[in-house]
């Protein structure tokens, strides 16, 4: 099951579960849209996959199964790839 990660690992913006905003990679790197366009140029800057739209957990999933709370920041600036 997806963690739902709570924010961009770039810019750190909100990314609530329902948010039609998400990009994750095969590896539930998780990025906003600007960011996963903009910035990565669709390719998880992590792994080097594919950044796709976040699927949207509906209403009553979320109470059995919520999303993550931790927040995920890369290590690297948001412009480079992780070593």
């Amino acid at each position: 099951m997806l963690a739902l990660r709570p924010n961009c690992e770039c810019c750190d913006r909100d990314l609530p579960p329902n948010s039609a905003e998400a990009r994750i990679c095969t590896y539930e790197c998780t990025f906003c849209a600007e960011c996963a366009d903009g910035v990565f140029r669709g390719l998880c800057p992590n792994c080097g996959g594919n950044l796709v739209a976040r699927p949207i957990r509906p209403a009553e999933k979320l109470l059995k199964h919520p999303a993550s709370t931790e927040r995920v920041l890369r290590a690297a600036p948001c412009g480079q790839r992780a070593g």
